[in-house]
This record gives structure tokens, sequence and C-alpha cells, in this order.
């Protein structure tokens, strides 16, 4: 399949005081969901701030559109085409919902006023309290400041999304409703919308993503669209008496006195010959704890 990419970066670097994010490649296809997974300290929130363009001090090249590099980024209006969402403090405290919607209309020439007004409704920002655009964003929960800025992205014309953590803070309802919204802003282009978000929630994400990236320590240790990723990895269940010999064809491996589980590279199942085993598909979920696990400095 030939694919087209919405970001392209090489040699990506940042060095921190024990810590170095460093990408040989990276690329987000173009027209599908991209998710980038890892855990607590694997570098995912210093690489979605370099692409964002809030990091400017690393080392490397991005392209974006297959068109521009990071220093070219103001002058072809850029930010017209990519929506941005992260965790922080993303508006002043003291803005007012109606102060979000007026600095927005400002900075961007492509949001749709009527829109976000609608987005702000349906993501219930104003909760049952109606609709009162005088509230103050301090006074938001970390949950209804997220669905705020979900509604301020969503409510512009864009080409590519960055979400950095858009489901942490919101309920089980409303990280549904999230992976809908993401659906439907990528149909909608007809391949010609991305959206590359990073996430803890794999499971509740797990439905509308169609590329995983996968860090540890800084480093991409996989990535592969995800139907692809489960032809890779075969989740393989076994009896007790064979879980010593299993352990050393396993990819990772959990035992108890009446069994094992793990995740198999589909290459290495012949090894497994001879065992009474039960072969499944892997989720995403448990493949992504697999190979974080294999490569994390907690071990096998």
């Amino acid at each position: 399949m030939s694919l087209e990419y919405v970001i392209k970066g090489e040699n990506i670097e940042k060095k921190f005081k024990g810590f170095t994010l460093a990408i040989p490649e990276f690329k987000i296809p173009k027209g599908f969901a991209t998710a980038l997974i890892g855990e607590n300290g694997a570098g995912k929130s210093t690489l979605m701030n370099i692409l964002a363009g809030i990091r400017l001090d690393a080392k490397g090249t991005i392209r974006y559109f297959d068109e521009y590099d990071q220093v070219e980024r103001e002058n072809a209006n850029q930010k017209e085409r990519i929506g941005y969402v992260g965790p922080g403090h993303y508006y002043l405290p003291h803005w007012t919902v109606k102060q979000v919607e007026e600095v927005s209309g400002i900075m961007f020439e492509g949001f749709h006023k009527d829109k976000f007004e609608s987005l702000c409704q349906e993501l219930a920002v104003y909760g049952t309290g109606g609709f009162d655009k005088a509230k103050k964003v301090s006074s938001f929960s970390d949950g209804t400041k997220m669905k705020l800025m979900l509604a301020n992205v969503l409510a512009r014309d864009t080409e590519a999304l960055i979400l950095d953590e858009p489901a942490s803070p919101l309920d089980p309802l409303m990280r549904e409703k999230l992976c809908e919204m993401i659906q439907s802003y990528i149909e909608e282009g007809n391949g010609e919308r991305s959206v590359f978000f990073s996430t803890h929630n794999v499971s509740d994400m797990e439905n509308i993503t169609d590329y995983a990236i996968i860090m540890e320590h800084g480093k991409i240790v996989e990535e592969g669209f995800v139907v692809d990723l489960k032809e890779k990895y075969i989740l393989v269940k076994g009896d007790a008496e064979d879980k010593a010999k299993a352990k050393e064809v396993l990819y990772t491996m959990t035992a108890n006195n009446y069994g094992f589980e793990g995740i198999c590279l589909a290459e290495n199942l012949d090894k497994l010959a001879g065992m009474n085993i039960t072969k499944e598909i892997p989720s995403l979920y448990q493949i992504s704890v697999a190979v974080m696990k294999a490569n994390s400095m907690m071990g096998r």
C-alpha cells in the first residue's frame, strides 16, 4: 500500500538530565488515527510538544504535509491547518468561555463560532447549568477544560489534529464520545484529515486506532497498522507443565500454577510445536503492554 504522510521527522533529538529523546525516523500516515503509546516518562509529551511547535529546542528536521518544515511554520500559515490540544494551562485561568471564543476567532481564520457553541453544548461544557459564556476557565474541572479545548479545536477548519492525552481527564462516557468525534473528523475529511494522539487509555481508544507507535525510554520500539501488529503478535495460552520451555520462546509471559499466557511473535510459533496451546488474536492493549514490558527496565 502506497502511503502519504502528514508529518515526517528525521533524527529528532532532545536531551534532558538523565533522559534523551532520540528518534531516527518518524512518520504519521495521512488519513488515519495514529496512537502514541508508552508508559510515563517514555517521552510522549516531549515528542508531542516538538511536533506541535511548543518546544523548538530539539534537533532534527520535521516536515508537515510534505511541504513545510518547522522554520517555515508561521510563513506557511501552517497553524491554520493543524489543531493542537494538550494538558496544562492551555487557556489563561481568568478567561471566560466568551473570551476563549473571541480569541480563537482572532487567531484562526477557520474558526466557526456557531460550531464552537454547538460543540460546547454537545460536550456538556456548561454541565446542567445551561449556556453560560461568562463562566471562567478556572471554575472548570480538568475534564471540562479538556472538553472546552476539544470543542475549540473541532470548531476549526483543519487537516490534522495533535492531541496530547485527550482521554485522560475524561470519564468513560466522554471517552466514547471523543472516539466518535475523532472517527467523524477523519471520515468527513475523505482521506485528507489525520489525527495523532497520545494515550494511557489504550483499551478505550483502541476502536478508533488505525496505526500505533509504541515508545520506551525516548525511542520508538514498535509501530505499524493495528491489523498488521495483530498478525505479527499472537496471544498464546498453555499448560503449566510447558511454561518453562514456552518462556524461552515467548516475547513476554505471565504464569501461575495452572498455566501460562503470553505474547509470541508469529514467526516463532513453530517453536511451540508439541505443546498443548491455544492461539488468539491479541488486543492492541495486550500487544502494547507486552512490547513496553519487553523494552522497559521492568524486564520480563
